[in-house]
């Protein structure tokens, strides 16, 4: 037989379908059809929230003796940190209960001191805690929006406190809310004493953030880089001893009799979230003499010169 007449062909058994190539084009085109089907249709989304609910217990099964450890780790750690707290907790309480006692006894000798001199006993300050809501919409001013307004009892002047310092004062009250003016705007001026040298002055606010200026200070004035300012409670708004600033920079100057002294405030306008609320001394302070007492007539003071002097000069508040 001629080998041309040979039949080569594979016998159906070995027979393998279409070709590599024609498989590669019908799948690819298969699962780019699955893939624009799933973004634009999300045809497979049931099926895979089914999947994913099934594996779920599994996958929990596997991941149990991770979290395991994990929780054991983070119990013996957490141990070791409630101890540690513990007993730092209690230096630290051993140690205020010192400060109390010694505080309880101050505050006895303080009031029997007043009581010997006939002065009139410390102003108690009442306070409410308010919420900052918003900065004011203004961009020139440095301003808050706290949420308590004249429905709870707000009213002008009050002085605002965060946990670091004197924020601010209350400079605008509307029924449900109020707007504080911070320390740190450019028409805030607080009555301030450095703490280590007892020394009185004024502190401003400047254009910068968090930036204040300690003005109409003389050149040699006893003032250092670090010094802590208080309230000195003498414009009737702010209690005494409130923290206000510290010296950062002074810059004395040949040309003038003043010194430039900047200041940081302490407090942190943009971090707190909740505020306390002082009610203003002046609300508190009895009326002046000069409102309750009537001076003395021209004819007084021609019979009796002396004594409408004395009593002339008892009208001025001190």
């Amino acid at each position: 037989m001629a080998l041309g007449t040979l039949d080569r062909t594979p016998p159906p058994f070995f027979k393998q379908g279409p070709s590599a190539f024609t498989r590669l084009v019908f799948f690819s085109s298969l699962a780019v059809f699955l893939m624009v089907a799933d973004v634009r249709f999300k045809l497979t989304q049931p099926l895979r929230a089914a999947a994913a609910t099934l594996l779920h217990p599994v996958q929990q099964a596997l991941l149990a003796p991770a979290r395991w450890a994990d929780m054991a780790g983070d119990y013996f750690a957490g141990m070791d940190q409630a101890r540690a707290a513990r007993s730092q907790a209690e230096r630290t309480l051993a140690a205020q209960a010192e400060l109390v006692m010694r505080a309880g006894q101050l505050a006895q000798e303080n009031a029997a001191l007043r009581a010997m001199l006939d002065l009139r006993p410390r102003l108690s300050v009442r306070s409410q805690a308010a919420e900052v809501l918003y900065d004011a919409p203004d961009p020139y001013t440095r301003k808050v929006v706290i949420n308590r307004g004249s429905t709870q009892g707000m009213i002008l002047g009050a002085p605002v406190l965060d946990q670091h310092g004197v924020l601010g004062q209350v400079t605008r009250v509307y029924p449900l809310t109020s707007e504080v003016t911070l320390v740190t705007d450019r028409d805030a001026a607080v009555p301030v004493v450095n703490g280590r040298t007892s020394q009185r002055g004024v502190v401003y606010g400047t254009a910068q953030a968090d930036a204040m200026e300690l003005r109409f200070m003389a050149g040699n004035a006893d003032v250092q880089v670090g010094d802590l300012l208080s309230t000195s409670g003498l414009d009737g708004v702010y209690p005494a001893g409130l923290p206000v600033a510290r010296v950062t920079h002074i810059d004395r100057r040949a040309d003038t009799a003043f010194a430039r002294i900047s200041l940081v405030a302490l407090s942190k306008p943009d971090s707190p979230r909740h505020v306390l609320v002082l009610q203003p001394l002046s609300e508190q302070l009895p009326p002046r003499p000069t409102e309750s007492a009537p001076r003395a007539s021209s004819a007084e003071v021609a019979s009796n010169p002396l004594g409408a002097a004395s009593r002339v000069s008892t009208e001025v508040p001190r």
